[in-house]
């Protein structure tokens, strides 16, 4: 009695190859999905942290050399609440108010390598804690970190506008270092008008929709969550951040 004949064997699916640090930062810009989806062989993501560091530092050093810290909290004090108390002082009281401001934020800036990871540190354990808790998602936070740093590279583009913008020679006294690049409409606002709107308005950014996007892609790839309700998720963190802090600017 002949044999039944078997069934043909399917040949298993190719991993795969794995990709380098650079190579994933020029997909998080073209092809995302392989790089966050590399992520879960290796989450390392010093590539992209020394490289928004770098960008970051030369947005800095831009703002030290065309505007400097001093007219930076001047702008800064006269946008805000402060501004008629300010003027009320003595010349020699507001020189002094402001060499202990600039140079806070200056010490601020040149650190920011080490803000960055702090920054990011804290954004990826909400979001971490947020699809563990809320969506079942078993995506470690070394992986969530790995996440947020790659997500967070168009912040390359906006360093490099404005550093543009600042050596192109733009204007010392209205300069807004809280919105120096005309990513959003509150760019073309003035800061001092209604400042819940405005600060709505700096949320409508190309940029951080841009940065929201590749954080949905990233844990969806990593992770059985829907692309769309990753990115919902994250936008919908945004927004809480949004309306909180335009509130609170507002009162």
């Amino acid at each position: 009695m002949a044999a039944a004949p078997l069934p043909p064997v399917s040949a298993p699916t190719p991993e795969p190859a794995p990709l380098s640090q650079g190579a994933r930062i020029v997909n998080t810009f073209i092809a995302p999905t392989k790089t966050f989806t590399d992520l879960r062989r290796n989450a390392a993501w010093w590539g992209p942290w020394l490289l928004i560091s770098i960008f970051s530092l030369l947005f800095v050093y831009a703002m030290d050399r065309q505007i400097g810290f001093d007219q930076i909290s001047r702008n800064e004090i006269a946008h805000s609440s402060r501004a008629a108390q300010f003027d009320k002082l003595s010349p020699g009281q507001q020189a002094r108010q402001l060499r202990i401001t600039s140079g806070f934020v200056r010490y601020l800036a040149y650190g920011s390598p080490l803000t960055i990871l702090l920054y990011l540190a804290i954004i990826a354990l909400v979001l971490w804690a947020t699809f563990k808790f809320a969506a079942g998602s078993e995506v470690s936070y070394k992986t969530a970190y790995a996440i947020v740093f790659y997500a967070s590279l168009p912040g390359l583009i906006f360093s490099i506008l404005g550093a543009i913008s600042m050596f192109a020679g733009v204007n010392p006294e209205g300069f807004n270092v809280n919105n120096p690049v005309a990513t959003n409409p509150a760019y073309f606002m003035d800061p001092a008008s209604n400042k819940f709107f405005y600060g709505m308005a700096s949320g409508l950014d190309v940029i951080s929709i841009w940065t929201i996007v590749l954080m949905g892609i990233g844990f969806s790839c990593t992770s059985k969550v829907k692309r769309s309700t990753a990115i919902a998720l994250v936008g919908g963190w945004y927004l809480f951040w949004k309306l909180s802090t335009a509130a609170l600017a507002a009162r």
